[in-house]
């Protein structure tokens, strides 16, 4: 195998093309957006795990140079209570932060080390069909160009063409009742610290907020649904009603969240949240499916872009190693699991951020102790790569 079509240029397509290249495999990026994207989705974190998995494809540098530590996550309660804290690091594999940073300026680190290393990168290139001849795929584009490879790897995203391509009978994506709102204020709460992610379980709804090195706060929000709404009622919805909606919400709590949201230069815009809790089939042929396309998760969970960075690393693993039929094999059944393990979760925690008022009383007393005894997202951020072992030929 010496060439791959990768397709989706977030952030599992890029570090796909840079670990392929690394065993051996060229790639070109394909994305069908005409211009990198911008503040989409405002700011994440990339785990421990996801740091872990960059780091064995030499790419680490190049996304800390875009981003700062976040050791540490508070959580608070509508009265401002502290509940208990986390770690963003793991023991386990020495790793003591996570990296907080705006998801454009991951988009464009990712992207600028891809093309450091001669990947090319084609925008406005939107996939539209996949020809599998057995040793070999033909992908067709909507500007009228086809390429041909060994592999196409679907990194599209949560509504991924290629996963439609790979399980046409695949269910769609799961709304979580949540929306999403984020910003950057100009207001720096008294109490914020750089590097503690403070996340805030409101009255009436959840929120975060973090310190930012260069001055103000950045900031997010998720007022809860009862209902799917269109996504023209989200698109449609204007920055006087947002912050309407957000004052009402955290007006009444004891959190700075209403005055950070007031100190937010405009105009405030929301989406929806989908997640994808299980793919009956990850490849057919020489097509496979990684990151958000195989395995998209709430944000609540905070491992989405760690996931697929992991997933880039290992499919690049295991296609060094053995036959392109054995190697989708080994991939799937080295990632399956984990990935959906993490799916679930991150739907049960976003369901569960605005319980009504016996619930709010159990969560106070429940996660200071829970807290305080043992660390339940370990088992997510211990996880390492290890580039060099070899992978066995999956069993069947």
């Amino acid at each position: 195998m010496t060439r791959a079509i990768v397709v989706g240029g977030g952030v599992a397509g890029p570090v796909a093309a840079m670990a392929l290249q690394k065993v051996g495999i060229a790639a070109t990026v394909h994305e069908a957006r005409a211009a990198p994207a911008g503040d989409v989705g405002a700011w994440l974190g990339v785990q421990v795990n996801g740091l872990d998995a960059l780091r064995a494809v030499d790419a680490e540098d190049a996304v800390r140079a875009v981003g700062f530590p976040t050791p540490v996550i508070e959580f608070r309660n509508h009265t401002g209570r502290v509940l208990g804290t986390l770690p963003t690091g793991s023991p386990a594999s020495g790793r003591t932060s996570g990296l907080s940073l705006r998801r454009s300026d991951l988009y464009r680190a990712l992207h600028g080390e891809a093309r450091r290393r001669g990947i090319e990168v084609r925008h406005g290139s939107r996939l539209t069909a996949v020809s599998d001849t057995g040793d070999g795929v033909t992908a067709v584009f909507a500007d009228g160009r086809t390429e041909t490879a060994d592999l196409l790897v679907g990194a599209d995203g949560v509504r991924s063409t290629v996963r439609g391509l790979v399980d046409p009978d695949c269910p769609p994506p799961r709304f979580v009742p949540v929306l999403n709102t984020a910003g950057y204020s100009e207001h720096t709460p008294a109490s914020a610290e750089v590097g503690r992610l403070t996340m805030v379980f409101g009255r009436r709804a959840f929120a975060g907020y973090l310190a930012a090195p260069a001055g103000g706060t950045w900031w997010f929000a998720n007022p809860p649904l009862a209902r799917e709404p269109s996504a023209e009622e989200v698109a449609g919805t204007s920055d006087a009603e947002w912050r309407a909606r957000l004052a009402d919400l955290y007006g009444r709590d004891r959190s700075p969240v209403a005055a950070l949201v007031e100190a937010t230069p405009g105009p405030l815009r929301g989406w929806t949240t989908y997640d994808v809790p299980t793919v009956r089939r990850w490849s057919r042929g020489r097509t496979v499916l990684i990151g958000d396309a195989a395995h998209a998760t709430s944000p609540a969970a905070g491992q989405g872009s760690s996931l697929a960075i992991e997933d880039a690393v290992v499919l690049a693993r295991c296609l060094r190693d053995l036959s392109p039929e054995q190697a989708l094999r080994a991939f799937e059944g080295l990632r399956r699991a984990r990935a959906e393990r993490v799916v679930a979760q991150g739907f049960r925690t976003s369901s569960a951020k605005s319980p009504p008022a016996v619930g709010r009383l159990v969560r106070d007393l429940v996660v200071p102790l829970v807290l305080r005894h043992r660390d339940p997202q370990a088992w997510v951020r211990d996880h390492a790569v290890d580039w060099g072992a070899p992978v066995p030929v999956p069993a069947g």
